[in-house]
Protein backbone atom coordinates (compact mmCIF):
# COMPACT_ATOMS: atom_id res chain seq x y z
CA UNK A 1 0.00 0.00 0.00
CA UNK A 2 1.32 3.42 -0.94
CA UNK A 3 2.19 5.47 2.15
CA UNK A 4 0.26 8.33 0.60
CA UNK A 5 1.12 11.66 -1.03
CA UNK A 6 3.92 13.80 0.37
CA UNK A 7 1.50 16.31 1.86
CA UNK A 8 0.07 13.65 4.19
CA UNK A 9 2.46 14.21 7.07
CA UNK A 10 1.43 14.00 10.73
CA UNK A 11 3.35 15.91 13.35
CA UNK A 12 4.44 13.83 16.31
CA UNK A 13 3.91 15.41 19.72
CA UNK A 14 6.89 17.55 20.65
CA UNK A 15 8.81 16.19 23.60
CA UNK A 16 8.06 19.17 25.82
CA UNK A 17 4.29 19.28 25.13
CA UNK A 18 4.04 15.48 25.21
CA UNK A 19 5.70 15.34 28.61
CA UNK A 20 3.68 18.24 30.00
CA UNK A 21 0.28 17.00 28.85
CA UNK A 22 1.10 13.34 29.42
CA UNK A 23 2.20 13.95 32.99
CA UNK A 24 -0.99 15.85 33.78
CA UNK A 25 -3.15 13.13 32.26
CA UNK A 26 -1.37 10.51 34.35
CA UNK A 27 -1.65 12.68 37.44
CA UNK A 28 -5.42 12.87 37.09
CA UNK A 29 -5.73 9.33 35.67
CA UNK A 30 -7.62 10.47 32.58
CA UNK A 31 -7.97 9.05 29.07
CA UNK A 32 -7.86 11.06 25.86
CA UNK A 33 -9.08 10.15 22.42
CA UNK A 34 -5.81 11.69 21.20
CA UNK A 35 -3.80 8.73 22.49
CA UNK A 36 -6.38 5.94 22.50
CA UNK A 37 -7.45 6.52 18.87
CA UNK A 38 -3.93 7.43 17.72
CA UNK A 39 -5.12 10.79 16.34
CA UNK A 40 -2.75 12.41 13.80
CA UNK A 41 -3.27 15.86 15.37
CA UNK A 42 -1.57 15.08 18.68
CA UNK A 43 1.44 17.21 17.76
CA UNK A 44 -0.58 20.33 17.00
CA UNK A 45 -3.15 19.97 19.80
CA UNK A 46 -0.77 18.84 22.52
CA UNK A 47 1.61 21.58 21.49
CA UNK A 48 -1.17 24.00 22.45
CA UNK A 49 -1.75 22.18 25.74
CA UNK A 50 -5.18 20.89 24.73
CA UNK A 51 -6.76 17.44 24.61
CA UNK A 52 -10.10 15.77 24.03
CA UNK A 53 -11.04 13.83 27.16
CA UNK A 54 -12.51 10.36 26.76
CA UNK A 55 -14.95 9.30 29.47
CA UNK A 56 -15.91 5.95 31.00
CA UNK A 57 -12.65 4.13 30.45
CA UNK A 58 -10.57 3.16 27.44
CA UNK A 59 -12.40 -0.04 26.40
CA UNK A 60 -15.33 0.24 23.98
CA UNK A 61 -18.17 -2.27 23.74
CA UNK A 62 -18.28 -1.76 19.97
CA UNK A 63 -15.74 -2.72 17.35
CA UNK A 64 -15.79 -0.31 14.40
CA UNK A 65 -13.36 -1.41 11.72
CA UNK A 66 -11.67 1.98 11.36
CA UNK A 67 -11.06 2.67 15.04
CA UNK A 68 -7.95 2.06 17.15
CA UNK A 69 -9.73 2.24 20.52
CA UNK A 70 -9.62 -1.12 22.30
CA UNK A 71 -12.85 -3.12 21.94
CA UNK A 72 -14.13 -5.61 24.50
CA UNK A 73 -15.75 -5.86 27.91
CA UNK A 74 -15.04 -2.77 30.09
CA UNK A 75 -15.69 -4.97 33.17
CA UNK A 76 -17.52 -2.66 35.52
CA UNK A 77 -19.20 0.70 35.67
CA UNK A 78 -17.53 4.07 35.17
CA UNK A 79 -15.29 5.44 37.90
CA UNK A 80 -17.44 7.64 40.15
CA UNK A 81 -14.45 9.90 40.86
CA UNK A 82 -13.94 10.74 37.18
CA UNK A 83 -16.18 13.86 37.10
CA UNK A 84 -14.28 15.51 39.95
CA UNK A 85 -10.87 14.48 38.60
CA UNK A 86 -11.73 15.88 35.20
CA UNK A 87 -12.97 19.14 36.69
CA UNK A 88 -9.68 19.54 38.56
CA UNK A 89 -7.73 18.81 35.37
CA UNK A 90 -9.72 21.42 33.42
CA UNK A 91 -8.97 23.98 36.14
CA UNK A 92 -5.30 23.00 36.18
CA UNK A 93 -5.02 23.38 32.39
CA UNK A 94 -7.04 26.62 32.63
CA UNK A 95 -9.10 25.61 29.61
CA UNK A 96 -11.80 27.85 28.19
CA UNK A 97 -13.08 25.17 25.80
CA UNK A 98 -13.41 21.49 26.71
CA UNK A 99 -14.20 18.60 24.39
CA UNK A 100 -15.63 15.45 25.95
CA UNK A 101 -16.16 12.16 24.20
CA UNK A 102 -16.61 8.61 25.42
CA UNK A 103 -16.36 5.00 24.46
CA UNK A 104 -19.64 3.24 23.73
CA UNK A 105 -20.95 1.55 26.86
CA UNK A 106 -23.76 -0.73 25.70
CA UNK A 107 -23.23 -2.67 28.93
CA UNK A 108 -24.64 0.20 31.01
CA UNK A 109 -28.26 1.22 31.46
CA UNK A 110 -28.83 4.25 29.24
CA UNK A 111 -25.40 3.78 27.68
CA UNK A 112 -23.71 5.82 30.41
CA UNK A 113 -25.65 9.03 29.74
CA UNK A 114 -26.02 9.72 33.47
CA UNK A 115 -22.25 9.66 33.90
CA UNK A 116 -21.69 11.88 30.86
CA UNK A 117 -24.18 14.37 32.33
CA UNK A 118 -22.43 14.32 35.72
CA UNK A 119 -19.11 15.19 34.10
CA UNK A 120 -20.58 18.17 32.24
CA UNK A 121 -22.34 19.43 35.36
CA UNK A 122 -19.15 19.10 37.40
CA UNK A 123 -17.15 21.13 34.88
CA UNK A 124 -19.85 23.79 34.87
CA UNK A 125 -19.31 24.28 38.62
CA UNK A 126 -16.01 26.02 37.83
CA UNK A 127 -16.23 29.78 38.37
CA UNK A 128 -16.44 31.33 34.91
CA UNK A 129 -16.83 27.84 33.43
CA UNK A 130 -15.45 26.85 30.04
CA UNK A 131 -17.54 26.12 27.00
CA UNK A 132 -18.12 22.38 26.71
CA UNK A 133 -18.57 20.27 23.59
CA UNK A 134 -19.80 16.69 23.85
CA UNK A 135 -19.04 14.16 21.12
CA UNK A 136 -21.61 11.62 22.17
CA UNK A 137 -22.35 7.96 21.39
CA UNK A 138 -25.72 7.11 19.88
CA UNK A 139 -27.06 5.72 23.21
CA UNK A 140 -28.96 3.28 20.92
CA UNK A 141 -31.23 6.21 20.09
CA UNK A 142 -32.81 6.21 23.56
CA UNK A 143 -34.66 9.51 23.90
CA UNK A 144 -34.29 9.74 27.68
CA UNK A 145 -30.51 9.34 27.43
CA UNK A 146 -30.29 11.92 24.66
CA UNK A 147 -32.40 14.38 26.64
CA UNK A 148 -30.24 13.82 29.72
CA UNK A 149 -27.05 14.71 27.87
CA UNK A 150 -28.53 17.46 25.69
CA UNK A 151 -29.83 19.27 28.78
CA UNK A 152 -26.64 18.82 30.83
CA UNK A 153 -25.18 22.24 29.97
CA UNK A 154 -23.33 21.50 26.73
CA UNK A 155 -22.89 24.22 24.14
CA UNK A 156 -22.20 21.75 21.31
CA UNK A 157 -23.48 18.22 20.79
CA UNK A 158 -21.57 16.23 18.22
CA UNK A 159 -22.27 12.75 16.89
CA UNK A 160 -20.43 11.32 13.90
CA UNK A 161 -21.98 9.47 11.00
CA UNK A 162 -18.35 8.57 10.10
CA UNK A 163 -18.92 7.49 6.48
CA UNK A 164 -21.42 7.43 3.62
CA UNK A 165 -24.60 5.38 3.79
CA UNK A 166 -23.45 2.62 1.41
CA UNK A 167 -20.24 1.90 3.33
CA UNK A 168 -21.60 2.31 6.86
CA UNK A 169 -22.46 -1.38 7.51
CA UNK A 170 -18.94 -2.53 6.64
CA UNK A 171 -17.11 0.30 8.39
CA UNK A 172 -19.00 0.68 11.67
CA UNK A 173 -20.06 -1.80 14.33
CA UNK A 174 -23.33 -3.57 13.53
CA UNK A 175 -25.03 -1.83 16.48
CA UNK A 176 -24.32 1.57 14.95
CA UNK A 177 -26.04 2.78 11.81
CA UNK A 178 -26.28 5.63 9.33
CA UNK A 179 -29.98 6.24 9.87
CA UNK A 180 -29.61 5.83 13.64
CA UNK A 181 -26.93 8.51 13.73
CA UNK A 182 -29.04 10.90 11.67
CA UNK A 183 -31.98 10.33 14.03
CA UNK A 184 -29.76 11.06 17.05
CA UNK A 185 -28.73 14.42 15.62
CA UNK A 186 -32.31 15.24 14.63
CA UNK A 187 -33.61 14.41 18.10
CA UNK A 188 -30.95 16.55 19.78
CA UNK A 189 -32.02 19.50 17.64
CA UNK A 190 -35.65 18.84 18.58
CA UNK A 191 -34.79 18.67 22.29
CA UNK A 192 -33.04 22.05 22.27
CA UNK A 193 -32.91 24.14 19.11
CA UNK A 194 -30.35 26.48 20.72
CA UNK A 195 -27.69 23.77 20.84
CA UNK A 196 -25.09 23.73 18.10
CA UNK A 197 -24.93 20.27 16.51
CA UNK A 198 -22.00 18.75 14.70
CA UNK A 199 -20.98 15.66 12.76
CA UNK A 200 -17.95 14.28 10.94
CA UNK A 201 -17.23 12.23 7.82
CA UNK A 202 -14.11 10.29 6.86
CA UNK A 203 -13.09 9.95 3.22
CA UNK A 204 -10.74 7.47 1.60
CA UNK A 205 -12.71 4.30 2.31
CA UNK A 206 -14.02 3.84 -1.23
CA UNK A 207 -16.79 6.42 -1.36
CA UNK A 208 -17.48 8.77 -4.27
CA UNK A 209 -17.60 12.56 -4.05
CA UNK A 210 -21.30 12.38 -4.91
CA UNK A 211 -21.89 10.07 -1.93
CA UNK A 212 -20.03 12.40 0.43
CA UNK A 213 -22.10 15.36 -0.76
CA UNK A 214 -25.20 13.24 -0.27
CA UNK A 215 -24.17 12.51 3.33
CA UNK A 216 -23.58 16.20 3.93
CA UNK A 217 -27.03 16.99 2.56
CA UNK A 218 -28.52 14.35 4.88
CA UNK A 219 -26.81 15.99 7.84
CA UNK A 220 -28.02 19.44 6.86
CA UNK A 221 -31.50 17.98 6.37
CA UNK A 222 -31.71 17.08 10.07
CA UNK A 223 -30.46 20.51 11.11
CA UNK A 224 -26.75 19.89 11.75
CA UNK A 225 -24.81 23.17 12.08
CA UNK A 226 -21.18 22.05 11.73
CA UNK A 227 -19.70 19.40 9.48
CA UNK A 228 -16.07 18.29 9.37
CA UNK A 229 -14.56 16.12 6.62
CA UNK A 230 -11.11 14.54 6.85
CA UNK A 231 -8.95 11.87 5.27
CA UNK A 232 -9.16 8.41 6.83
CA UNK A 233 -5.67 7.35 7.92
CA UNK A 234 -5.24 3.71 8.92
CA UNK A 235 -4.16 3.67 12.60
CA UNK A 236 -2.59 0.18 12.49
CA UNK A 237 -2.53 -2.87 10.22
CA UNK A 238 -5.57 -4.20 12.11
CA UNK A 239 -7.93 -1.54 10.76
CA UNK A 240 -9.40 -1.05 7.29
CA UNK A 241 -6.90 -0.06 4.59
CA UNK A 242 -7.01 3.33 2.91
CA UNK A 243 -8.64 2.94 -0.50
CA UNK A 244 -7.83 6.43 -1.79
CA UNK A 245 -6.11 9.62 -0.72
CA UNK A 246 -8.18 12.70 -1.51
CA UNK A 247 -6.45 15.83 -2.83
CA UNK A 248 -6.49 19.25 -1.20
CA UNK A 249 -8.60 20.51 -4.10
CA UNK A 250 -11.21 17.84 -3.30
CA UNK A 251 -11.44 19.06 0.29
CA UNK A 252 -11.73 22.65 -0.87
CA UNK A 253 -14.59 21.68 -3.18
CA UNK A 254 -16.40 19.94 -0.31
CA UNK A 255 -15.99 23.03 1.85
CA UNK A 256 -17.59 25.21 -0.80
CA UNK A 257 -20.39 22.69 -1.26
CA UNK A 258 -21.07 22.58 2.48
CA UNK A 259 -21.23 26.34 2.72
CA UNK A 260 -23.71 26.41 -0.15
CA UNK A 261 -25.84 23.83 1.68
CA UNK A 262 -26.17 26.23 4.61
CA UNK A 263 -23.92 24.78 7.30
CA UNK A 264 -22.84 27.40 9.83
CA UNK A 265 -19.29 26.06 9.72
CA UNK A 266 -17.53 23.62 7.37
CA UNK A 267 -14.03 22.33 8.12
CA UNK A 268 -12.32 20.08 5.58
CA UNK A 269 -8.78 18.83 5.07
CA UNK A 270 -6.61 15.71 5.29
CA UNK A 271 -6.02 15.92 9.05
CA UNK A 272 -9.40 17.32 10.03
CA UNK A 273 -11.19 15.37 12.76
CA UNK A 274 -14.42 16.13 14.62
CA UNK A 275 -12.68 17.94 17.49
CA UNK A 276 -10.04 19.70 15.36
CA UNK A 277 -10.01 23.45 16.13
CA UNK A 278 -13.26 22.84 17.99
CA UNK A 279 -13.38 26.20 19.76
CA UNK A 280 -12.82 28.27 16.62
CA UNK A 281 -15.38 26.20 14.73
CA UNK A 282 -18.02 26.62 17.43
CA UNK A 283 -17.50 30.37 17.66
CA UNK A 284 -17.81 30.70 13.89
CA UNK A 285 -21.02 28.66 13.87
CA UNK A 286 -22.52 30.59 16.78
CA UNK A 287 -21.69 33.91 15.14
CA UNK A 288 -23.33 32.93 11.86
CA UNK A 289 -26.40 31.55 13.62
CA UNK A 290 -26.75 34.81 15.53
CA UNK A 291 -26.54 36.86 12.33
CA UNK A 292 -29.18 34.67 10.73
Amino acid sequence: MNAGPEWIKATAPGLESKEKVGNKLREFDLNTVCREANCPNQGECWGQGTATFMLMGSVCTRNCRFCNVEAGDPEGGPDETEPERLRRAVEEFDLDYVVLTSVDRDDLAGGGAKHFKRVVEEIKKIPDPPLVEGLIPDFTGDLQSLERVARSGLEVVGHNIETVKRLSPGVRDRRAGYELSLSVLERVNQIDSHLVTKSSIMVGLGESEEEVRGAMEDLRGVGVDIVTVGQYLRPTEEQLPVEEFWNTSDFEALKRAGEEMGFSSVVTGPFVRSSYKARETYLEARSRRTRC
